[in-house]
């Protein structure tokens, strides 16, 4: 899709399944299982979805799916389906590895830094993208590298301590501009400090989610993961995100959403947020 000067194209790292009462928090799931089916161990089907934008003659990546790493016990824990692997979507744009000039993490979650890494002949973990520079928030690296007894299964330190290694972490303190139009802007809440990406050119802006608002479903400002670590933060976030993205029709881009990929939010009669899907 043309976004004025730039292109953004939606990737594929498969699809898997996380348990459907965590993935909506305090919501009932009377209410949620409207518009999410879960499996018979209450799993609802997520999209692993990346971005790639191109850009003043460069290649963006923003979040890397979750990678080949993982053992057959965690395929089969949250039912992996990685029929489309992100390095054969970047194929079909004509990109290899060595073709990717930035890797932007939201934050370092398995499912969002899995690819950052791959395995090597030696059974080592090595970069995926070996001339790329890697941006993440310096607080989401830290907290990271010291995981608690909640969060440490969230985070697999084969993701990101090779990048560290390998001197390819370029660490963000807030909000930044990574090249002109593109900017990591901190959107707290599902960590401490998750960040989303803003894409602007010629008066259009397309804005990419991570798990700030990780499906259509998760659109009601109360509609809350019980994996994010700081929910009202989230509330925050998200009122803050849905009313810019309102006013300045923002294309808003799912990471998670197993059936649409982006849209306009738009108002109904009561002053709810709904999605006007666009095709990317």
């Amino acid at each position: 899709m043309k976004l004025g000067a730039f292109e953004i194209f939606p990737l594929t790292d498969g699809r898997f399944r996380l348990d459907g009462g965590a993935m909506f928090g305090v919501v009932p799931k009377a209410l949620w299982q409207k518009c999410c089916e879960a499996d018979d161990l209450n799993r609802i089907p997520l999209s692993l979805t990346c971005l790639l934008i191109r850009a003043h003659g460069k290649n963006i990546l923003v979040d890397t799916g979750l990678g080949d790493k993982e053992d057959a016990k965690f395929q089969s824990m949250f039912a992996v389906e990685r029929t489309a692997t992100l390095q054969e979507s970047l194929k079909q744009h004509g990109l290899s590895r060595d073709d990717i000039h930035l890797v932007v993490n939201t934050h370092l979650h398995f499912d969002h830094a899995g690819g950052n890494t791959v395995m090597n002949g030696n059974g080592a973990s090595v970069s995926t993208f070996p001339k790329a520079d890697y941006y993440v928030q310096r607080g989401e690296y830290e907290d990271a590298t010291n995981a608690n007894e909640r969060t440490r299964a969230s985070y697999r330190r084969d993701n990101f301590i090779p990048i560290a290694q390998l001197n390819q972490w370029e660490f963000l303190r807030g909000d930044r501009e990574l090249l002109p139009g593109i900017t990591a802007i901190v959107t707290p809440g599902h960590t401490r400090f998750h960040q989303s990406v803003k894409v602007e050119s010629e008066g259009l802006i397309a804005f990419f989610l991570g798990d700030l608002i990780p499906t259509v479903s998760h659109l009601p400002l109360p509609y809350i993961m019980g994996y994010d670590l700081y929910p009202i933060q989230t509330l925050d976030s998200k009122r803050w995100v849905l009313d810019r993205a309102f006013e300045g029709n923002w294309l808003l881009v799912f990471e998670h959403d197993p059936l649409i990929q982006a849209g306009h939010v738009r108002k109904d009669v009561e002053g709810k947020y709904f999605l006007e899907e666009v095709t990317l």
